[in-house]
């Protein structure tokens, strides 16, 4: 389980101050008290999902895995940068856009690099 401080909220809200989705998502991590896989299988609900299980999020997390693992964003995740990220599977359309923002969120709170290291063999 992962819980988000309100702390870590408000940083959030204010690097994604231009992204309405983003501030939407934060919003529902907020009502959930910070627990970020409760928050996603509400929005999922929300978008017409159908969150069937406790590890919806990391199943969702890893279906947009190849676009958080490019390396420009892992560079931005690993500086706990959201928005280009958050941005980019919202413009490529990788997740519905109230989704992008927790699934990033769960990127960087599983490691970034061991969220990404999956594919680091792929690479070689």
């Amino acid at each position: 389980m992962t819980i988000l401080t309100s702390q870590e909220i408000a940083r959030y809200r204010s690097e994604l101050a231009e992204c309405p989705g983003a501030l939407a998502a934060l919003d529902t991590i907020e009502d959930c008290e910070g627990d970020l896989e409760d928050a996603a299988i509400s929005l999922g609900i929300q978008v017409g999902q159908q969150p069937d299980r406790g590890d919806w999020l990391d199943g969702l997390a890893k279906r947009c895995r190849v676009a958080i693992c490019q390396e420009e964003f892992q560079e931005s995740l690993v500086r706990g940068e959201l928005a280009p990220v958050v941005n980019h599977l919202v413009a490529q359309k990788i997740c519905p856009a109230i989704l992008a923002t927790p699934v990033a969120i769960y990127a960087i709170e599983q490691g970034i690099e061991q969220f990404c290291e999956p594919l680091s063999f792929k690479q070689l």
